[in-house]
């Protein structure tokens, strides 16, 4: 690959390759994913624990942060890519939202308004209030199908206790023609300590390729992509013995998952430092239809982790860690988490 241009394309844009003196086009589309560090409206809403991000909760969580909170969110995700492709993601799954209200307040923000994203969220049953969704913009993507699978796990001392955590959120549709489907995850934190906690996203795990096993058994060669906030390394037992993940594409076989981001993690990047150290939980991860190097359909191309020096601590004590939006009140900073993406690209008029 000698060098790239964008020409625009019906809205999509295309890209260049030079392959053995041979110049061809490519369609490309970024799919992305965002923790959005609790993205709380800020109102009293019943039944959850939301009543410190209220204007007179713990956090003093005015309209005006709020406000200013959105507008951060939706700057992050209307830059994801767009170097690339000169658009915005057509796909971004996020987690850490309240409701359908944010995700509504987040898309009407100047940068992504005119996009005209669509929304598929559920209201989970998570004790903190926090969901996932997918966004999506619609002349990109039609969703055809959407399901929230319930993740029923209990407490580790009373087995009787259930813990209320996130669904794993199903969306299968049509990007640009072609049939894909799309997870977004929230796997259990690691509260009380990784080993501790280890069971728990095992679960999650387990739902998951219950999941992606039942999208393969209606069509082998489903283009399928998990993502999320898997609170696990690209290495983790709930990833790699589960989900039993590859870290290279070229010797997968049917119905298997390749995972871009564990080559970063082994070489210690990471969406977010903990006690000193990088964790890559920020992943998305493919099936094997979608890793294969022909590009006559959609097919990855490449992964990344967007960490503009804009969404690092500037100064400090954790200078280059993700800038958080609030550490004892509002810092102005943007989410503890860095956003994942990948693109996918098909060679054009095809």
């Amino acid at each position: 690959m000698s060098y790239y241009k964008y020409p625009l394309l019906a809205s999509l844009f295309c890209f260049t390759f030079l392959f053995s003196q041979t110049e061809k086009e490519y369609k490309i589309n970024t799919i992305a994913f965002y923790n959005l560090e609790n993205l709380f409206d800020f109102e009293d809403a019943p039944f959850i624990f939301d009543e410190d991000r209220t204007p007179d909760g713990k956090d003093h969580w005015t309209q005006e942060i709020y406000e200013a909170k959105l507008a951060n969110m939706a700057k992050v995700i209307s830059e994801i890519g767009v170097d690339v492709t000169g658009t915005l993601p057509a796909i971004i799954g996020v987690s850490e939202i309240e409701n359908r209200r944010v995700l509504e307040d987040l898309l009407n923000q100047e940068p992504l308004v005119k996009m005209d994203y669509g929304i598929v969220h559920f209201d989970s049953p998570d004790r903190r209030g926090i969901d996932v969704a997918l966004l999506y913009q619609k002349k990109l993507f039609t969703p055809t199908n959407y399901k929230a699978y319930e993740l029923l796990i209990y407490d580790d001392q009373d087995r009787s206790k259930r813990v209320y955590t996130r669904d794993q959120l199903l969306v299968s549709g049509m990007l640009d023609g072609e049939k894909i489907s799309i997870i977004v995850n929230h796997w259990p934190s690691r509260s009380g300590g990784e080993q501790r906690s280890r069971l728990k996203r095992i679960h999650a795990a387990k739902l998951n390729i219950q999941i992606i096993d039942s999208l393969f058994s209606e069509n082998p060669y489903a283009k399928i992509i998990t993502m999320g906030d898997f609170n696990d390394d690209p290495t983790s037992p709930s990833i790699k013995k589960v989900l039993k993940t590859k870290s290279a594409r070229e010797k997968m076989s049917l119905k298997e998952l390749y995972n871009p981001m564990e080559k970063m993690h082994k070489k210690g990047m990471g969406t977010l430092a903990y006690r000193d150290a990088w964790n890559l939980f920020d992943q998305i991860i493919i099936s094997t239809e979608l890793a294969k190097k022909d590009f006559t359909s959609y097919r990855f191309y490449k992964a990344g982790i967007f960490n503009k020096n804009y969404l690092q601590t500037p100064n400090g004590q954790y200078k280059g860690y993700p800038f958080r939006s609030f550490v004892n009140g509002y810092t102005g900073g943007y989410s503890d988490h860095f956003p994942v993406y990948i693109y996918l690209i098909k060679e054009k008029g095809l």
